[in-house]
């Protein structure tokens, strides 16, 4: 009834295959993954912030008349173009300038309809070091998310080896109810020879046939339990119920190496990433008050409609200095520093609640290879005594009675053993888990 040793770490090929199906069906992990897609495209929609921005614009406009000078301006742009053409043909000054000499009109400022069509050029040239910590906060996050995912990568893990245990568990408890049952068959030839010959009665026949019911009673619950396990494994798993109907699990005792070294837990590593992006969202806030410098530029397509003050291209390059915005930016970088003492808090609460984890596994561990010494000698003294017992009942010095209780102590001692089996392997799990060693 003893299983081998094998080491914690070399999980079942079949239990390693349910795991990896059980990650990528798990909601909870897609929803970290999804969480650190969306970090990572944070910092591409950062980093983008330096690439110019490009827009082409187009317009119609219809105004309620054309803008021109007014009466006065206008006359005296003509009384100065009159002159300009006396001086370039020669006419003396006070002498009138004859009515056949065209005179060219007076254009609009801006003709009532407008048709624009144009392209702007913006590119910063300098973010005053907002975009750098805006990636770096992002990178970090980014982080946290993806360990996120890993513990909860542990979790389905840590579920589905339950799970299977008590599957295997289920199908151990089958094994010594066979055992048991076949003592039954046994008691029941010797019984029914004994009654043909005057040594047993009818009633300790009937005695032996209601521990066979309640056997079928045992079987049935084993067959209740096992589909109640498999329906468990096929939603964790996504896996065929045929499939894991097939399954037959074996509680293999598991070995525990006290000298494993402990690593940091990934709740721990997500923890710490997350303070490290309130640091760069705190430095970001703080570059608020850095000049940032940005490049703009504008071109006309279409000359025509410009009124005579619009310019056809223009380039320029722009300073912006925040010198006081009315203590928002010193009162939102007090808030993440209050956020960070608070996820610190929480590093700390973490690891402590982890190494009061790792001394209850071990102490778990060390009572359950206690719990199957004492059970071994347990199964060792209910067979010798139900050996003994059956041997007075041949000889008729005991009653069946005796017989069948001796039988269910055999039978309760064996299912004792794989149970602490069991314990032994959650225990182990339990410990590797808390370690951050537990490879799958």
């Amino acid at each position: 009834l003893v299983s081998p040793i094998t080491n914690a770490q070399q999980l079942d090929p079949i239990l390693l295959e349910l795991i990896q199906k059980g990650i990528n069906k798990s909601h909870a992990v897609s929803i970290r993954n999804s969480d650190a897609a969306l970090a990572q495209t944070d910092q591409k929609i950062a980093k983008a912030v330096y690439l110019p921005k490009v827009t082409l614009n187009g317009s119609f406009t219809r105004l309620n008349d054309d803008i021109t000078f007014g009466e006065d301006t206008e006359n005296l742009l003509l009384s100065t173009q009159k002159l300009l053409i006396k001086e370039a043909v020669g006419i003396p000054f006070n002498t009138p300038l004859p009515e056949s000499v065209p005179l060219t009109a007076v254009p609009n400022l801006q003709d009532k309809n407008i048709l624009k069509s144009s392209v702007d050029l913006n590119w910063v040239l300098f973010s005053g070091l907002t975009v750098h910590n805006a990636v770096k906060a992002s990178e970090h996050k980014e982080e946290s998310m993806n360990y996120l995912s890993l513990a909860e990568q542990d979790k389905v893990a840590l579920k589905i080896i339950e799970v299977y245990d008590q599957l295997a568990l289920v199908y151990a408890s089958k094994t010594a109810l066979t055992t048991t049952k076949s003592y039954l068959d046994e008691q029941t030839n010797f019984v029914t020879k004994a009654i043909k010959n005057g040594l047993a009665t009818p009633i300790d026949l009937k005695k032996i046939e209601l521990a066979q019911q309640q056997m079928a009673g045992k079987f049935l619950a084993f067959e209740q339990n096992k589909t109640l396990l498999i329906e468990v494994l096929h939603q964790l798993t996504n896996e065929d119920k045929s499939t894991l109907a097939l399954l037959h699990p074996k509680l293999n005792q598991f070995s525990n190496d006290t000298s494993s070294t402990i690593e940091k837990r990934n709740e721990i590593k997500a923890l710490e990433e997350v303070d490290q992006a309130l640091l760069y969202k705190s430095k970001m806030i703080k570059s608020n008050f850095i000049p940032k410098l940005a490049l703009q530029g504008h071109y006309e397509f279409l000359e025509d409609d410009l009124s005579l003050l619009d310019p056809i291209w223009y380039v320029g390059v722009g300073v912006k200095w925040n010198i006081f915005d009315g203590n928002q930016t010193r009162l939102s970088s007090k808030k993440v520093v209050i956020e960070s003492d608070k996820y610190k808090s929480q590093i700390s609460e973490a690891t402590e609640m982890i190494d009061l984890s790792i001394i209850k596994a071990e102490l778990d561990y060390k009572a359950s290879i206690q719990n199957a010494k004492i059970v071994e000698k347990e199964i060792e003294l209910a067979d010798e005594t139900y050996q003994l017992v059956q041997e007075q009942y041949t000889n008729n010095l005991t009653t069946i009675n005796n017989v069948l209780d001796a039988l269910k102590d055999v039978e309760q001692a064996n299912f004792k053993l794989q149970n602490s089996l069991y314990e032994q392997r959650r225990a182990v799990t339990e410990l590797h888990h808390a370690k951050g060693i537990l490879k799958y």
